[in-house]
Order: structure tokens, then C-alpha cells, then sequence
């Protein structure tokens, strides 16, 4: 696999964040969807971030929607997972799979 073709571990919680929030998906509700599901704070400005390199990637899209008034005449950006995307997301779970295989998770679990 060439070099880059990883997920980052939290490159990973974004677009699994993503998936789970589903149509309508922006940097707020993906925020909220990784701290209510891991319990740890993130924030805003790394979730754009990593949104931007997953997009750069070809992994997500973007659109921007209409300007509100609520939004003082901003537009919200969109997210959505490519193709792409999930091809990663799928190689990253087998790779840690892979990793995992012969291990069983315990306190114990690096002492030989």
C-alpha cells in the first residue's frame, strides 16, 4: 500500500461520525456525534480540519448550502462520504483486524 493510504485514527472517527449522522451532516452535528459517542471533547476547528484532508483525498464531498438569516449570511457546508471513503474506511478495519488476530485485549495485553 503506498504511503498516505492509511486513516489517521481520528481521520477515521470523522468519517464514521459522518456515516452516522448521515444526510445533513456539518461540522457541528459531526462534533457533537464524536464527543457524545467517545465522551471526549473535540474541537470545531480540528474536526474542519480533518474534514478538509478527507476531502482533499477524494473522501468526502462538500456543498455549500443557501445563506440564512440565523447564519447572519453565512452558508452551512455539507458533508458526504464518497466512495472512496468507505473503500478506506473498509481497509482500515481489516488492516487493525488483521492486527488484532492472535490477541486477546486485557490488562496483560503486552507483557510477554
Amino acid at each position: 500500500m503506498p504511503k498516505g493510504a492509511f486513516l489517521g485514527s481520528f481521520e477515521e472517527i470523522v468519517l464514521l461520525a459522518l456515516i452516522q449522522v448521515g444526510e445533513g451532516a456539518y461540522g457541528m452535528t459531526i462534533r457533537r456525534e464524536i464527543e457524545e459517542r467517545s465522551d471526549r471533547s473535540v474541537s470545531i476547528g480540528a474536526v474542519y480540519a480533518t474534514l478538509d484532508r478527507l476531502q482533499t483525498k477524494g473522501y468526502v464531498s462538500s456543498r455549500l448550502a443557501d445563506p440564512s438569516a440565523a447564519r447572519r449570511g453565512r452558508a452551512r457546508r455539507y458533508f458526504k462520504i464518497q466512495a472512496e471513503g468507505s473503500q478506506a474506511l473498509s481497509r482500515s478495519r481489516a488492516v487493525v483486524n488483521s492486527m488484532w488476530e492472535g490477541l486477546e485485549p486485557g490488562p496483560d495485553l503486552g507483557a510477554k
